[in-house]
């Protein structure tokens, strides 16, 4: 799956995840990251609000998502 910022800077891991409709809401985006279930770029990721870039990908139960 892709993302694209659409010509912005970054978007955040928490908000990427309610974005997509990953999770439900922020706060259980908040829950799956504190608990170590989000990678980003092959390492578990535990800032919630990980700013994420062009050419990122993230990885969460079973979904990959590149950001473009």
């Amino acid at each position: 799956m892709e993302f694209d910022l659409n010509g912005q800077d970054h978007i955040t891991l928490d908000r990427l995840l309610k974005h997509l409709g990953l999770v439900e809401t922020g706060g259980e985006a908040h829950i799956r990251i504190i608990d170590g279930e989000v990678a980003v770029n092959g390492t578990t990721e535990w800032q919630k609000r990980k700013k994420l870039r062009i050419g990122d990908v993230v990885q969460y139960n079973g979904h990959e998502v590149r950001i473009k």
